[in-house]
This record gives C-alpha cells, structure tokens and sequence, in this order.
C-alpha cells in the first residue's frame, strides 16, 4: 500500500517529502527489532535515547520511512506517535473496523464475561460476532491466543480483517486502562463504548487512582463512540452521566436505572430474575451465579437492545448461557464445591467472595495470591477481604514474576490479624485445602482463572487452575485408578 494511504487525513508530521508519498509501504512496525525492508517503522517510545536507537535499528534493518515524536536525522518527526501508528494500522487494513459494529467495554471488573455474554446473545439470534479480550480471540468457532487484553493496534486492525473476511458483523471487545492511555484505540468508531466500574487496579501504572479512573472515563466521548451504557450502582460511572457528550444507557440493582432487575434469585446452579430493559419485561435463567453476574447480564442486554434486539431475543440469547471460562467455574468432587475464578483485584475478590458466602452450608476457604512487580497497594487490601469473609484462607503464588515470593505474601499478610496458611507453591496449595474441606464447604481458588500458565523470573511456565483441580480428582478417584497397585 502507498504511504499516501497509510497515514491519516489529520496525520501532522515534519519532514516528509513528495516523493515519499508514493512510497510503496508492504508492512507496518512498532518493533525495530523485527522491521523488515520497506516497512513503515513508528517508534513509540518516550524515552529519547531508546527512540534514537530504535530508529536507527529499524533504518538498518530496511525500513523505508521512520516516525518518531522526536527530531532525528532521516527520521519523520510526528505530534503523537502513537496515535499515528493506530490510525495507519486502521488504514493498512483497509478500514475494515468501518465495515463491523464494534462495542468496546471497559471496566476493572466484569468486562470478560460481559463481552462473552454480549456476543453469545447476538450469535443466539443469527448475528455474527467475535471476541476479543484477557480469554482470546473467538470467532468462526475459531479461537486463537490473545497478546494483551487489548492488544497492539496492527495486531488488533489486522484482526478485524480477519473477521470481517470471515462475515463477522459485531465486534465485542475488551478496552483496558492501557489500551486507552496508550492510544491503540484510536482511529475506531465504536458503535457503544461500555463502563462495567471503576475500583483499585494496575496503579503500578497508573500510580493514583484519581488517573486511573480520569483514564478510563476519557474514552466516553464522541471521539470514540456513537452511545454508552453505564453502570448506575458504580460511582466512578456516574460521574458520567453529568459530564458526557454522548447519548447514555444505565442499567443498575442498587440505583433507578433503565435496565434493572427484581426478583432475583441465586443457587449454586445458577441464578433466576425478572428484567426491565428499558420498559421490556425479560425473564431470565442462568448459568452463571451471583448478584455481580446479574449486574454483567443486564449491561449485556442493555448493550444488545441498543443494537435493536428485543425482549424475546434477549430472551432467547441469555437464557441458559454457556459458562465463561474462569469466571465462577463450580466443580463439585464428594459433596466439596471448588469455583475457580480470575478475580485479582480488591473489589473482584470481594464480589467473589461475598456471593460464595451465601451459597456455603460449611465453611469457606479461599486460595489466592497477588501478582508480582504489579500495584502493591491492593495486597494488603485483598489479605483483609479475604479473612474477613472466608473461614480459612491459603496465601500462594500468583505470577510472582521478578519479586520474591515471601515479599509478595508478606505484603497481603499486612491487612490480615487472623492465623491461616502459607503455601507458596499453588498446587501444593490447592491440594491442601481440597484435603481440608468437608462436604457441604466451598473453596474459592481466586486470581488466575483461565490463564494457563505461571509466570516465575523471566519464564512463563505451563500452569492452570483447572488442571491442578482435575488432576487432584483423577488421583484421587478409586476407579480411575484401579489397577495401578499391579
């Protein structure tokens, strides 16, 4: 594709010249160490002396015209380079996103399941949609890892090529704090942006809450959406609807809203409630459990009557949903029910937990640990949530990374006075506390959900919550290993 094509109509930038215009651009790349010969290299660092030696990398390897926000000799100097690398990757691939419906959600909490839910409602009533967020990419029953929970613009553009080729209509994807703040969203007209709530997360980026929450509201303007739905029960949300130049939909259980729902009932099988959706009356029955996954239903169907879906096609698409991965996953062995699910945060793990509570005839245990060289200042919170609301709580890993262990469990025991365990390793960890269960109780084995591996040092070691737990039970059934004293 010609450089003329690539770069956007509001592209600013010092240095081109006529001829460079027509410069026939065979690839797009942000990283110096793998620009091949002609592509267009944008060097997104902040940091000068990286970008001048990530300039002069990608010159080396063949790149035929260089961008960056910084003056350098035979480098194009732009007002935002990463702003421009995402409108060209939206241009490279021919402005497809144009083509599809694409409903964006963020939010600390909720955005994984939301989306699954969203595009099984649309799929359940004959519209095509994909998946994009933490679990993967899910499409044309295809389904393919995932980089980031939003990933890269000329990954994320080159994706939606791949949809649109496939006949897909609606996108629904996760958009991270991140993704915001590193502008790899820019250059996309979402059809309905959507905020689920705004609690403690990734302040090792964002360093206070106050720019965490002003990022993640700064995406609901018309610059980047037709329409938002919001979360009337969140308070950070509600801060939109005095301030927001878009049309919004609410939906809420604890404040008037346009989507709410009544008569809610919830069981360790599922969850039953009657919804208002913007004056159509729905009557639900789900698989999935507990107060916040109603909240997850009704933005769900918000979402989808503003797409012009009705009471009966929600109906339809919600009813009896399939199960989210890693999200409340309920495994009964011998009268013990182990639900596995990703909450990391402090406000995730407490919904979690909170809804396991009321589900428990015995006691409730809980396994998790808390992520390594990420924000330190919700560890102590999550080690207090945890004793307070489980009668046994197991401290362990989870993705430690470059940090030790012991600093990491020490940190959460800082909001904890009670006794509970130690057990570094997690599937040492989850074994014992499936020993120390009785029928009747529930383990809680929080933060990792589906991931499927362990990050230690440097290294990304194969790891899932699931497998520890179905491998516990395949040793531990008689039948299946009958046989193995011979």
């Amino acid at each position: 594709m010609v450089l003329e094509k690539i770069i956007s109509s509001d592209f600013r930038a010092q240095g081109l010249k006529p001829e460079d215009f027509s410069l026939d651009v065979p690839g797009l790349s942000r990283d110096s160490r793998t620009t091949k010969k002609g592509d267009a290299f944008f060097c997104l660092t902040e940091d000068e002396t990286l970008a001048r030696e990530r300039c002069t990398q990608a010159k080396k390897n063949g790149a035929s015209v260089v961008f960056s926000n910084f003056d350098f000799p035979d480098v194009i100097k732009v007002e935002d380079a990463r702003d421009a690398f995402a409108k060209a990757c939206a241009n490279f691939y021919e402005r497809v996103c144009d083509k599809m419906k694409i409903i964006g959600l963020t939010g600390t909490n909720g955005k994984t399941t939301t989306t699954h839910l969203i595009a099984e409602i649309l799929n359940r009533n004959g519209k095509k949609s994909g998946v994009i967020g933490t679990n993967g990419v899910f499409f044309d029953n295809k389904t393919k890892h995932c980089p980031l929970t939003t990933p890269d613009a000329d990954f994320l553009h080159k994706t939606f090529k791949e949809m649109h080729e496939a006949g897909v209509e609606f996108v629904v994807m996760e958009v991270s704090a991140h993704a915001i703040a590193q502008k790899r969203i820019n250059g996309i007209n979402f059809e309905i942006g959507m905020l689920t709530n705004i609690t403690q997360d990734h302040l090792d980026y964002f360093k206070t809450f106050e720019k965490y929450e002003k990022t993640k509201l700064s995406f609901f303007t018309k610059n980047h959406m037709k329409k938002a739905v919001v979360c009337s029960d969140d308070l950070s949300a509600c801060k939109l609807l005095r301030n927001c130049d878009v049309p919004i939909v609410t939906y809420g259980l604890k404040n008037p809203s346009d989507t709410f729902a009544i008569d809610v009932c919830c069981s360790i099988q599922g969850t039953h409630f009657v919804g208002n959706v913007c004056d159509e009356v729905v009557n639900i029955k789900t698989n999935l459990i507990g107060d916040y996954n109603v909240l997850n239903s009704l933005g769900a169907m918000a979402v989808c009557h503003s797409l012009g879906l009705d009471g009966k096609q929600l109906e339809q698409g919600l009813n009896y949903v399939y199960p989210i991965e890693g999200r409340f996953n309920v495994i009964n062995f011998t009268g013990k029910n182990i639900v596995i699910d990703f909450a990391h945060s402090p406000d995730g793990l407490k919904k979690v937990l909170e809804t396991a509570k009321t589900l428990t005839e015995g006691k409730l245990f809980v396994v998790f640990g808390c992520g390594g060289n990420r924000d330190r200042g919700k560890r102590h919170k999550m080690g207090k949530i945890a004793e307070e609301f489980a009668d046994v709580v197991c401290l362990t890993d989870d993705n430690p990374r470059m940090e030790k262990s012991e600093d990491i469990i020490a940190d959460i025991e800082m909001g904890m006075k009670k006794s509970h365990f130690v057990i570094p390793d997690r599937t040492t960890a989850i074994r014992t506390m499936i020993d120390e269960a009785k029928p009747g109780d529930v383990l809680v084995i929080a933060g990792k959900g589906a991931e499927k591996f362990q990050e230690v040092g440097e290294e990304k070691k194969p790891y899932n919550d699931f497998d520890a737990v179905y491998q516990y039970f395949k040793e531990s059934d008689p039948i299946l290993n009958r046989g193995k004293e011979y």
